[in-house]
Protein backbone atom coordinates (compact mmCIF):
# COMPACT_ATOMS: atom_id res chain seq x y z
CA UNK A 1 0.00 0.00 0.00
CA UNK A 2 1.38 3.73 -0.90
CA UNK A 3 0.52 5.56 2.36
CA UNK A 4 0.35 9.48 1.74
CA UNK A 5 2.37 10.00 5.32
CA UNK A 6 4.02 7.86 6.93
CA UNK A 7 4.79 9.45 10.55
CA UNK A 8 7.78 8.30 13.01
CA UNK A 9 7.51 8.92 16.28
CA UNK A 10 3.67 9.06 18.70
CA UNK A 11 4.56 11.41 20.89
CA UNK A 12 1.89 14.68 20.95
CA UNK A 13 3.92 16.25 17.94
CA UNK A 14 3.97 13.38 15.87
CA UNK A 15 0.46 12.83 16.67
CA UNK A 16 -0.92 16.16 15.69
CA UNK A 17 0.71 15.95 12.60
CA UNK A 18 -1.05 12.85 11.97
CA UNK A 19 -4.10 14.28 12.84
CA UNK A 20 -3.70 17.71 10.39
CA UNK A 21 -2.90 15.19 7.72
CA UNK A 22 -5.71 12.54 8.08
CA UNK A 23 -8.27 15.22 8.87
CA UNK A 24 -7.25 16.58 5.35
CA UNK A 25 -7.96 13.21 3.80
CA UNK A 26 -4.81 11.92 3.80
CA UNK A 27 -4.12 8.24 4.38
CA UNK A 28 -1.84 8.21 7.19
CA UNK A 29 0.62 5.49 9.57
CA UNK A 30 1.75 6.29 12.54
CA UNK A 31 4.79 3.66 13.46
CA UNK A 32 6.17 4.42 17.28
CA UNK A 33 9.07 2.76 18.51
CA UNK A 34 7.87 2.07 22.01
CA UNK A 35 4.95 -0.09 22.98
CA UNK A 36 2.90 2.71 24.14
CA UNK A 37 1.98 5.78 22.67
CA UNK A 38 2.75 9.30 24.17
CA UNK A 39 6.60 10.28 24.02
CA UNK A 40 7.28 12.96 27.04
CA UNK A 41 3.43 12.52 28.07
CA UNK A 42 2.67 9.11 28.67
CA UNK A 43 1.89 7.82 32.48
CA UNK A 44 2.99 5.11 34.19
CA UNK A 45 2.88 3.56 37.61
CA UNK A 46 6.66 4.35 38.58
CA UNK A 47 6.68 3.74 42.14
CA UNK A 48 3.67 1.67 43.51
CA UNK A 49 0.64 -0.15 42.01
CA UNK A 50 -1.92 2.31 41.67
CA UNK A 51 -0.16 5.60 41.90
CA UNK A 52 -0.04 7.04 38.48
CA UNK A 53 3.00 8.94 37.66
CA UNK A 54 3.76 11.47 34.54
CA UNK A 55 6.89 10.28 32.94
CA UNK A 56 7.68 13.46 31.53
CA UNK A 57 5.27 16.35 30.89
CA UNK A 58 2.33 17.39 33.80
CA UNK A 59 1.70 20.99 34.09
CA UNK A 60 0.26 22.33 30.76
CA UNK A 61 -0.10 25.85 30.33
CA UNK A 62 1.04 25.80 26.48
CA UNK A 63 -1.43 22.50 26.06
CA UNK A 64 -4.44 24.27 27.45
CA UNK A 65 -3.44 27.49 25.08
CA UNK A 66 -2.58 25.25 22.17
CA UNK A 67 -4.51 26.34 19.04
CA UNK A 68 -5.11 23.22 17.29
CA UNK A 69 -5.85 21.31 20.70
CA UNK A 70 -8.31 23.89 21.16
CA UNK A 71 -9.76 22.91 17.69
CA UNK A 72 -9.61 19.27 18.03
CA UNK A 73 -12.65 17.88 19.76
CA UNK A 74 -10.46 16.14 22.32
CA UNK A 75 -13.33 16.11 25.28
CA UNK A 76 -15.29 13.67 23.28
CA UNK A 77 -12.61 11.12 23.73
CA UNK A 78 -12.45 11.58 27.51
CA UNK A 79 -9.92 15.13 27.52
CA UNK A 80 -10.55 16.92 31.12
CA UNK A 81 -8.46 19.86 32.42
CA UNK A 82 -8.30 19.99 35.89
CA UNK A 83 -7.45 23.74 37.27
CA UNK A 84 -5.24 24.03 40.58
CA UNK A 85 -6.65 26.93 42.81
CA UNK A 86 -3.18 28.70 41.82
CA UNK A 87 -1.06 27.91 38.81
CA UNK A 88 2.66 28.54 40.43
CA UNK A 89 3.96 29.23 44.27
CA UNK A 90 7.67 30.21 44.84
CA UNK A 91 8.60 30.14 48.36
CA UNK A 92 11.41 32.32 49.07
CA UNK A 93 13.56 31.83 52.20
CA UNK A 94 12.61 34.97 54.23
CA UNK A 95 9.18 32.93 54.59
CA UNK A 96 7.07 35.01 51.89
CA UNK A 97 5.13 32.96 49.00
CA UNK A 98 4.73 34.28 45.97
CA UNK A 99 2.22 33.06 44.07
CA UNK A 100 0.50 33.03 40.35
CA UNK A 101 -3.50 33.05 40.11
CA UNK A 102 -5.89 33.16 37.33
CA UNK A 103 -5.99 36.99 37.96
CA UNK A 104 -3.69 38.70 37.25
CA UNK A 105 -4.90 42.04 40.09
CA UNK A 106 -4.77 38.67 42.70
CA UNK A 107 -0.80 38.20 41.67
CA UNK A 108 -0.15 41.67 41.28
CA UNK A 109 -1.34 42.45 44.40
CA UNK A 110 1.68 40.33 46.10
CA UNK A 111 3.97 41.83 44.60
CA UNK A 112 4.62 45.32 46.14
CA UNK A 113 6.48 47.98 44.40
CA UNK A 114 5.92 45.85 41.04
CA UNK A 115 2.31 45.44 40.80
CA UNK A 116 1.46 48.34 38.71
CA UNK A 117 4.85 47.31 36.40
CA UNK A 118 3.75 43.46 36.72
CA UNK A 119 0.16 44.05 35.54
CA UNK A 120 0.81 46.40 32.81
CA UNK A 121 3.46 43.91 31.41
CA UNK A 122 0.84 40.95 31.63
CA UNK A 123 -2.10 43.03 30.56
CA UNK A 124 0.06 43.74 26.86
CA UNK A 125 1.21 40.49 26.15
CA UNK A 126 -2.79 39.53 26.66
CA UNK A 127 -3.85 42.22 24.28
CA UNK A 128 -1.37 40.97 22.08
CA UNK A 129 -2.25 37.51 22.57
CA UNK A 130 -3.74 36.64 18.93
CA UNK A 131 -0.65 38.40 17.44
CA UNK A 132 1.53 36.06 19.48
CA UNK A 133 -0.26 32.84 18.52
CA UNK A 134 0.32 33.84 14.68
CA UNK A 135 4.00 34.81 15.15
CA UNK A 136 4.93 32.94 17.93
CA UNK A 137 2.79 29.84 17.65
CA UNK A 138 4.51 29.13 13.75
CA UNK A 139 7.38 29.46 12.04
CA UNK A 140 9.07 33.35 12.63
CA UNK A 141 10.11 33.63 9.34
CA UNK A 142 6.55 32.21 7.69
CA UNK A 143 4.56 35.17 8.95
CA UNK A 144 4.63 38.94 8.07
CA UNK A 145 2.73 41.50 10.77
CA UNK A 146 3.13 44.94 10.96
CA UNK A 147 6.43 47.02 11.85
CA UNK A 148 4.99 48.39 15.44
CA UNK A 149 3.58 44.74 16.40
CA UNK A 150 6.89 43.15 15.65
CA UNK A 151 9.08 45.54 17.32
CA UNK A 152 6.50 44.62 20.56
CA UNK A 153 7.17 40.92 19.73
CA UNK A 154 10.95 41.66 19.33
CA UNK A 155 10.92 42.22 23.04
CA UNK A 156 10.62 38.63 23.57
CA UNK A 157 14.02 37.74 22.55
CA UNK A 158 15.57 39.84 25.60
CA UNK A 159 17.28 37.67 28.36
CA UNK A 160 15.65 37.40 31.53
CA UNK A 161 18.46 39.05 33.29
CA UNK A 162 17.35 42.51 31.54
CA UNK A 163 13.80 42.48 32.54
CA UNK A 164 15.03 41.14 35.63
CA UNK A 165 16.99 44.35 36.72
CA UNK A 166 13.66 46.70 35.61
CA UNK A 167 11.80 45.56 38.27
CA UNK A 168 12.40 46.46 42.29
CA UNK A 169 11.46 43.65 44.38
CA UNK A 170 12.28 39.95 45.03
CA UNK A 171 9.09 38.51 44.39
CA UNK A 172 8.19 40.29 41.46
CA UNK A 173 11.80 39.27 40.29
CA UNK A 174 12.13 35.41 41.23
CA UNK A 175 8.78 35.02 39.64
CA UNK A 176 10.17 35.80 36.76
CA UNK A 177 13.31 34.20 37.24
CA UNK A 178 11.70 30.80 37.99
CA UNK A 179 9.57 31.10 34.50
CA UNK A 180 12.17 32.14 32.65
CA UNK A 181 14.94 29.15 34.00
CA UNK A 182 12.18 26.65 32.12
CA UNK A 183 14.46 27.66 29.39
CA UNK A 184 17.09 25.50 31.05
CA UNK A 185 19.41 28.09 29.64
CA UNK A 186 21.41 31.45 31.99
CA UNK A 187 18.86 33.94 32.17
CA UNK A 188 21.60 36.24 30.22
CA UNK A 189 20.81 34.28 27.04
CA UNK A 190 18.61 35.91 24.27
CA UNK A 191 14.79 34.41 24.71
CA UNK A 192 14.88 33.52 28.01
CA UNK A 193 12.85 36.75 28.95
CA UNK A 194 10.48 35.34 26.22
CA UNK A 195 9.59 32.27 27.94
CA UNK A 196 9.60 33.59 31.38
CA UNK A 197 6.66 36.15 30.22
CA UNK A 198 4.56 33.76 27.95
CA UNK A 199 4.43 31.32 31.16
CA UNK A 200 2.92 33.81 33.31
CA UNK A 201 0.80 35.32 30.69
CA UNK A 202 -0.19 32.16 29.46
CA UNK A 203 -1.05 31.75 33.29
CA UNK A 204 -3.03 33.96 33.39
CA UNK A 205 -5.18 33.01 30.31
CA UNK A 206 -5.39 29.64 30.68
CA UNK A 207 -4.00 28.69 33.88
CA UNK A 208 -1.05 25.65 33.97
CA UNK A 209 -3.63 22.79 33.94
CA UNK A 210 -2.65 18.93 34.84
CA UNK A 211 -4.80 16.21 32.73
CA UNK A 212 -7.60 14.53 34.94
CA UNK A 213 -5.90 10.56 34.77
CA UNK A 214 -2.62 11.65 33.67
CA UNK A 215 -1.05 13.03 30.21
CA UNK A 216 -1.46 9.94 28.97
CA UNK A 217 -4.86 11.01 28.74
CA UNK A 218 -4.39 13.63 26.35
CA UNK A 219 -2.55 11.85 23.76
CA UNK A 220 -5.37 8.89 24.07
CA UNK A 221 -7.71 11.63 22.90
CA UNK A 222 -5.45 12.42 19.80
CA UNK A 223 -4.85 8.64 19.25
CA UNK A 224 -8.71 8.50 19.63
CA UNK A 225 -9.72 10.95 17.25
CA UNK A 226 -6.49 10.05 14.57
CA UNK A 227 -7.92 6.08 14.13
CA UNK A 228 -11.57 7.65 14.03
CA UNK A 229 -10.42 9.91 11.02
CA UNK A 230 -8.86 6.90 9.50
CA UNK A 231 -5.35 6.83 10.24
CA UNK A 232 -3.60 3.78 11.69
CA UNK A 233 -1.09 3.61 14.82
CA UNK A 234 1.67 0.64 15.02
CA UNK A 235 3.26 -0.01 17.69
CA UNK A 236 6.68 -1.45 18.89
CA UNK A 237 8.49 -1.18 15.71
CA UNK A 238 11.94 0.98 16.34
CA UNK A 239 12.82 2.24 12.57
CA UNK A 240 16.63 2.69 12.12
CA UNK A 241 16.43 3.19 8.65
CA UNK A 242 13.49 5.03 6.52
CA UNK A 243 13.75 2.40 4.18
CA UNK A 244 12.35 0.16 6.77
CA UNK A 245 8.98 2.03 6.50
CA UNK A 246 6.13 1.55 4.06
CA UNK A 247 5.96 3.33 0.60
CA UNK A 248 4.97 6.89 1.18
CA UNK A 249 4.33 9.89 -0.13
CA UNK A 250 6.04 11.78 2.68
CA UNK A 251 7.24 10.82 6.00
CA UNK A 252 7.08 13.33 8.74
CA UNK A 253 9.76 12.51 11.89
CA UNK A 254 8.95 13.36 15.22
CA UNK A 255 12.52 12.32 17.22
CA UNK A 256 15.40 14.37 17.56
CA UNK A 257 17.82 15.82 14.39
CA UNK A 258 20.61 13.76 15.01
CA UNK A 259 18.25 10.23 15.36
CA UNK A 260 16.82 11.39 11.73
CA UNK A 261 20.12 11.74 10.16
CA UNK A 262 20.66 8.09 11.43
CA UNK A 263 17.58 6.90 9.33
CA UNK A 264 18.83 8.31 6.05
CA UNK A 265 21.14 6.88 3.83
CA UNK A 266 24.55 8.08 3.18
CA UNK A 267 23.67 10.94 0.52
CA UNK A 268 20.83 12.52 2.61
CA UNK A 269 22.56 11.91 6.11
CA UNK A 270 25.72 14.39 4.36
CA UNK A 271 23.05 16.73 3.19
CA UNK A 272 21.90 17.20 6.66
CA UNK A 273 25.06 16.72 8.65
CA UNK A 274 26.15 19.55 6.55
CA UNK A 275 23.31 22.00 7.49
CA UNK A 276 22.71 20.81 10.77
CA UNK A 277 26.23 22.00 12.55
CA UNK A 278 24.35 25.32 13.71
CA UNK A 279 21.77 22.91 16.04
CA UNK A 280 23.02 21.81 19.58
CA UNK A 281 21.42 19.84 22.36
CA UNK A 282 21.13 21.75 25.79
CA UNK A 283 21.75 20.92 29.48
CA UNK A 284 19.73 17.61 30.83
CA UNK A 285 17.63 17.05 33.77
CA UNK A 286 17.07 14.63 36.66
CA UNK A 287 13.66 13.41 37.18
CA UNK A 288 11.98 12.35 40.42
CA UNK A 289 8.77 10.89 41.24
CA UNK A 290 7.29 9.97 45.03
CA UNK A 291 4.51 8.11 46.23
CA UNK A 292 3.45 9.97 49.54
CA UNK A 293 1.35 8.30 52.35
CA UNK A 294 -0.16 11.86 52.27
CA UNK A 295 0.17 15.48 51.26
CA UNK A 296 3.63 17.43 50.97
CA UNK A 297 3.23 19.02 54.41
CA UNK A 298 3.86 22.44 53.62
CA UNK A 299 4.84 24.92 55.97
CA UNK A 300 2.74 27.69 54.18
CA UNK A 301 -0.72 26.52 53.39
CA UNK A 302 -0.55 28.83 49.96
CA UNK A 303 2.16 26.15 48.71
CA UNK A 304 -0.92 23.16 48.85
CA UNK A 305 -3.05 25.83 46.65
CA UNK A 306 -0.73 25.38 44.01
CA UNK A 307 -0.17 22.99 41.12
CA UNK A 308 3.30 23.77 40.38
CA UNK A 309 6.15 25.13 42.93
CA UNK A 310 9.10 26.62 41.84
CA UNK A 311 12.29 25.60 44.71
CA UNK A 312 15.59 26.70 45.05
CA UNK A 313 15.95 30.34 46.71
CA UNK A 314 14.93 33.69 44.40
CA UNK A 315 16.51 35.29 41.79
CA UNK A 316 20.17 35.31 42.40
CA UNK A 317 20.27 31.97 43.17
CA UNK A 318 17.92 30.75 40.66
CA UNK A 319 20.63 32.44 37.96
CA UNK A 320 23.52 31.18 40.04
CA UNK A 321 22.31 27.49 39.30
CA UNK A 322 21.58 27.65 35.96
CA UNK A 323 24.78 29.28 35.03
CA UNK A 324 26.84 26.68 36.63
CA UNK A 325 24.54 23.75 35.04
CA UNK A 326 25.39 25.57 31.28
CA UNK A 327 29.17 25.43 32.71
CA UNK A 328 28.70 21.93 33.34
CA UNK A 329 28.92 22.05 36.75
CA UNK A 330 26.01 20.43 39.43
CA UNK A 331 25.08 23.24 41.91
CA UNK A 332 24.65 22.53 45.64
CA UNK A 333 21.38 24.11 45.78
CA UNK A 334 19.86 23.29 42.45
CA UNK A 335 16.35 25.05 41.02
CA UNK A 336 13.83 22.71 41.51
CA UNK A 337 10.31 22.49 39.62
CA UNK A 338 7.53 19.96 41.53
CA UNK A 339 4.35 19.44 40.51
CA UNK A 340 1.77 17.61 42.86
CA UNK A 341 -1.23 17.24 40.69
CA UNK A 342 -2.86 14.56 43.29
CA UNK A 343 -4.23 17.04 45.38
CA UNK A 344 -6.28 18.28 42.38
CA UNK A 345 -6.89 15.34 40.52
CA UNK A 346 -7.57 12.12 43.01
CA UNK A 347 -7.19 9.47 40.14
CA UNK A 348 -4.04 9.78 40.50
CA UNK A 349 -2.98 7.44 43.75
CA UNK A 350 -5.14 5.41 45.65
CA UNK A 351 -6.33 5.23 49.77
CA UNK A 352 -5.97 9.02 50.59
CA UNK A 353 -2.53 8.49 48.69
CA UNK A 354 -0.46 11.24 46.59
CA UNK A 355 2.06 11.49 44.27
CA UNK A 356 4.74 14.09 43.69
CA UNK A 357 6.55 14.90 40.77
CA UNK A 358 10.00 16.91 40.52
CA UNK A 359 12.97 17.75 38.06
CA UNK A 360 16.00 19.87 38.27
CA UNK A 361 18.39 21.08 35.30
CA UNK A 362 21.89 19.36 35.92
CA UNK A 363 24.99 19.07 33.11
CA UNK A 364 24.40 17.03 29.93
CA UNK A 365 24.65 13.50 30.36
CA UNK A 366 25.22 13.54 34.22
CA UNK A 367 24.95 10.25 35.70
CA UNK A 368 24.73 12.29 39.51
CA UNK A 369 22.25 11.19 41.94
CA UNK A 370 20.33 14.75 42.66
CA UNK A 371 17.66 12.72 44.89
CA UNK A 372 19.12 14.16 48.34
CA UNK A 373 19.97 17.46 46.75
CA UNK A 374 15.95 17.94 45.58
CA UNK A 375 14.56 16.11 49.20
CA UNK A 376 16.85 18.90 51.09
CA UNK A 377 14.83 21.66 49.07
CA UNK A 378 11.90 20.14 50.03
CA UNK A 379 12.32 19.30 53.65
CA UNK A 380 13.26 23.25 53.82
CA UNK A 381 9.81 24.11 52.71
CA UNK A 382 8.20 21.39 54.38
CA UNK A 383 9.22 19.83 57.03
CA UNK A 384 8.86 15.77 57.65
CA UNK A 385 8.37 15.38 53.67
CA UNK A 386 10.81 12.31 54.27
CA UNK A 387 8.11 10.67 56.65
CA UNK A 388 5.49 11.12 53.76
CA UNK A 389 7.66 8.87 51.54
CA UNK A 390 6.01 5.35 50.61
CA UNK A 391 8.69 4.57 47.53
CA UNK A 392 10.73 7.15 45.01
CA UNK A 393 11.89 6.75 41.52
CA UNK A 394 14.69 9.23 39.85
CA UNK A 395 15.70 8.78 36.59
CA UNK A 396 19.41 10.87 35.67
CA UNK A 397 19.98 12.61 32.49
CA UNK A 398 22.39 9.66 31.32
CA UNK A 399 19.58 7.33 31.82
CA UNK A 400 16.74 9.71 29.90
CA UNK A 401 17.61 8.29 26.37
CA UNK A 402 17.10 4.51 26.93
CA UNK A 403 13.40 5.91 27.98
CA UNK A 404 13.30 8.38 24.79
CA UNK A 405 15.57 8.36 22.13
CA UNK A 406 14.38 11.89 21.82
CA UNK A 407 16.08 13.31 25.38
CA UNK A 408 19.46 13.20 24.11
CA UNK A 409 22.13 13.58 27.59
CA UNK A 410 18.65 14.23 29.17
CA UNK A 411 17.40 17.38 27.15
CA UNK A 412 13.98 16.95 27.15
CA UNK A 413 13.57 19.98 25.49
CA UNK A 414 14.61 19.27 21.74
CA UNK A 415 17.72 21.36 21.49
CA UNK A 416 18.77 25.13 22.47
CA UNK A 417 16.94 27.96 21.89
CA UNK A 418 19.18 29.93 19.77
CA UNK A 419 17.76 32.40 17.32
CA UNK A 420 18.99 29.73 14.05
CA UNK A 421 16.39 27.35 16.09
CA UNK A 422 13.66 29.84 16.74
CA UNK A 423 13.74 31.19 13.37
CA UNK A 424 15.28 28.36 11.00
CA UNK A 425 14.97 25.34 12.47
CA UNK A 426 17.85 22.49 12.78
CA UNK A 427 18.43 22.66 8.97
CA UNK A 428 17.84 26.00 7.51
CA UNK A 429 16.31 26.87 4.59
CA UNK A 430 13.00 28.68 4.09
CA UNK A 431 10.92 26.69 5.68
CA UNK A 432 12.05 24.67 9.20
CA UNK A 433 10.25 21.66 8.89
CA UNK A 434 12.01 20.54 5.40
CA UNK A 435 15.15 19.11 5.80
CA UNK A 436 16.59 19.28 2.43
CA UNK A 437 16.13 15.23 1.60
CA UNK A 438 12.94 15.06 -1.01
CA UNK A 439 9.87 14.53 1.05
CA UNK A 440 11.17 14.18 4.92
CA UNK A 441 10.08 16.49 7.45
CA UNK A 442 11.10 17.17 10.73
CA UNK A 443 8.24 17.72 13.38
CA UNK A 444 9.79 17.39 16.77
CA UNK A 445 9.85 20.13 19.15
CA UNK A 446 13.41 20.42 17.75
CA UNK A 447 11.70 23.10 15.18
CA UNK A 448 9.47 25.62 16.03
CA UNK A 449 7.85 26.70 17.71
CA UNK A 450 9.89 24.43 20.57
CA UNK A 451 9.62 22.71 23.41
CA UNK A 452 6.36 22.36 25.69
CA UNK A 453 3.20 19.61 24.85
CA UNK A 454 1.24 22.02 22.47
CA UNK A 455 1.40 20.06 19.24
CA UNK A 456 1.84 23.09 17.33
CA UNK A 457 5.67 21.58 15.47
CA UNK A 458 3.51 18.80 14.12
CA UNK A 459 0.57 20.85 12.90
CA UNK A 460 2.89 23.16 10.95
CA UNK A 461 5.20 20.61 9.39
CA UNK A 462 2.11 18.86 8.39
CA UNK A 463 0.91 21.95 6.85
CA UNK A 464 4.88 21.84 4.88
CA UNK A 465 3.78 18.39 3.68
CA UNK A 466 0.27 18.77 2.43
CA UNK A 467 1.76 21.46 -0.11
CA UNK A 468 3.72 18.05 -1.21
CA UNK A 469 0.84 15.88 -0.67
CA UNK A 470 -1.64 17.98 -2.35
CA UNK A 471 -0.12 21.02 -4.24
CA UNK A 472 -2.54 23.92 -4.64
Amino acid sequence: MLYDAVVVGAGPNGLAAAVVLAEAGCSTLVVEASETIGGGSRTAELTLGGFRHDMCATAHPLGRGSPIFRRLPLARYGLRWVHPPAALAHPLDNGEVVVLRRSVQETSEGLGADAVRYRRRVEGIDRMWPRIEDRLLRPALGVRSGLWGDLKLGSFARPASWDIRSLKGTAARSLLAGCAAHSVMPLGRPFTAGVGWLLLAGGHRYGWPFVSGGSQALVDALAAHLTDMGGEIETGRRITDLAQLPPSRVVLADVAPGALIGMLGEEGSVRMARVGRGFRHGPGVFKLDWALSRPAPWRDARMAMAGVLHLGGDHRQIALAERMVWRGQTPDRPFVVVAQPSLFDHSRAPGGGHTLWAYTHVPSGSSVDMREAVEVEIERHAPGFSETVLACHTVSASDWESYNPNYVGGDIGGGVMGVRRVLRGPFGGWSPYETGVDGVYLCSSSTPPGAGVHGMCGYHAAQAALGRIKPG
